[in-house]
């Protein structure tokens, strides 16, 4: 399976615009005075408003997170606005490196040393909801890769055959600009022009700085992304009230804000998009011992974070489905289960009982469901992936045709190849129940 994720497109573009390419070079231009004023508002003015324009140029698929002004007092969701706009703003710096650089010199470049950066969606458990932890709570961000002018993204698998398809390699291809800079001037060809006179004019190709041969390298990208961050981070009026550390991870940018006595831990995940999809290539390690720095892992959590998304518009008043996940994710600590196993049961309870059934006052009879649900799957030694082959998802989650079509992946398989497995995973299934009934009768 090869697909193309072309260079052509600026996330800016309108309809009866110029071409792409000219327009991309446009914007770039003539966006970045607007676009810093609107950042400098969203930060010291944090209102709806500010932060709709600042997501206005994302698209609909951007989960915005975090639009509307959190009540007064509530410092989690104060603390995920917060989130939200410390990375677009991060975001906003890094694609204007004139900020920080020399502009005279950044204006003769064309930044196609490192990727684009385009949407950016809040994804797990606490941008969620139902982050199981009070403590040491960490807000994730996936942000988006575009491939800069002159390139292309080519996703290859690294298996092919492999069912399902989870590991990818992303192919960077040159391609040719020439007509464009003919319209536009002053933006070189990769490939038809002299090596040293780019590097002069444009600096290295995306080729030479984060990728290992022909393929985007997750650790070099993500090291780049870190430089790239700490640059910026000098520039923003945070800077003055925060004290920001980068903490150690090499296939995602992880850093901690602290102030007196408070602390804000955000990875910052960095994936290309399937075509429109909502699954990207992430840089997210694969479930192996070893992942290859080469390799990107599929990963459906924007489009698990759009269907959490979707039933936060829809649910009546009391609804109590996230509380749920957020209990029983807690009885999970020291068992071999984990949070998306559980996870994976809930959305698919959540996905054939009506809404109205979760509300606070059926609290009692959605836990046993859930139990009873996960009991059913160990004794049948399967639990199928929420997305791979349903045909029940909801149509505003948009799935690759390949996905779609898949057979439906086991994520117990583990336990039908291995008895011993299996027989402690019932144990540890006991103790799951009566630690859950401990929990509410002191509740209670």
């Amino acid at each position: 399976m090869v697909s193309s994720i072309g260079v052509t497109t600026c996330p800016r573009g309108q309809p009866g615009q110029p071409s792409p390419e000219v327009h991309w070079a446009q914007c770039r231009a003539a966006g970045r005075q607007k676009g810093l004023g609107l950042l400098y508002s969203a930060l010291v003015r944090p209102r709806p408003e500010y932060c709709e324009q600042l997501r206005a140029p994302q698209g609909e698929k951007d989960l915005r997170v975090a639009t509307t002004c959190p009540e007064e007092g509530n410092k989690d969701a104060e603390r995920a606005m917060a989130v939200t706009i410390l990375v677009w703003v991060l975001q906003q710096l890094i694609l204007n490196m004139r900020v920080v650089g020399d502009e005279r010199d950044e204006a003769r470049r064309d930044h196609s040393s490192f990727p684009g950066l385009g949407s950016r969606f809040g994804i797990g458990s606490t941008m969620e909801g139902w982050s199981p932890s009070e403590e040491n709570i960490i807000y994730r961000v996936l942000v988006s890769l575009i491939p800069p002018y002159g390139h292309a993204f080519l996703p290859e698998l690294c298996n092919p055959g492999e069912t399902p398809e989870r590991n990818f390699r992303i192919r960077v291809q040159l391609v040719c600009t020439c007509k464009t800079e003919q319209l536009v001037g002053d933006m070189l060809c990769f490939i038809h022009h002299d090596e040293e006179e780019q590097r002069r004019n444009r600096g290295p190709s995306l080729l030479q700085t984060v990728c290992t041969g022909s393929y985007l390298d997750v650790q070099k990208t993500a090291c780049r992304f870190h430089q790239l961050v700490k640059a910026c981070w000098v520039v923003l009026p945070h800077s003055r009230r925060w004290r920001l550390t980068m903490l150690p991870c090499n296939r995602s940018c992880k850093f901690k804000m602290a102030k007196a006595e408070e602390e804000i831990i955000i990875e910052i995940m960095l994936g290309v998009q399937q075509g429109n999809s909502d699954i990207f290539l992430s840089s997210q390690a694969s479930e192996a011992l070893f992942t290859p720095s080469t390799t990107w892992t599929s990963s459906c959590a924007v489009a698990e974070a759009k269907f959490f998304e979707r039933l936060a518009r829809r649910a009546p008043d009391g609804s109590f489905h996230l509380r749920c996940l957020q209990l029983c994710a807690r009885i999970l600590v020291g068992t071999g289960f984990s949070e998306y196993a559980l996870k994976t049961v809930v959305m698919h309870l959540l996905n054939t009982t009506p809404l109205s059934g979760w509300h606070r006052t059926h609290f009692l009879l959605r836990l046993d469901d859930i139990m009873r649900y996960l009991c059913h799957c160990l004794e049948e030694k399967r639990l199928d992936h929420f997305f791979f082959g349903n045909e029940k998802i909801p149509e505003e989650i948009v799935l690759p045709p390949a996905l779609q079509r898949a057979e439906p992946f086991n994520l117990f398989q583990h336990l039908a190849q291995d008895p011993d497995a299996q027989a402690q995973a019932m144990r540890e299934f006991t103790d799951m129940q009566d630690r859950l009934t401990g929990m509410l009768a002191n509740d209670n």
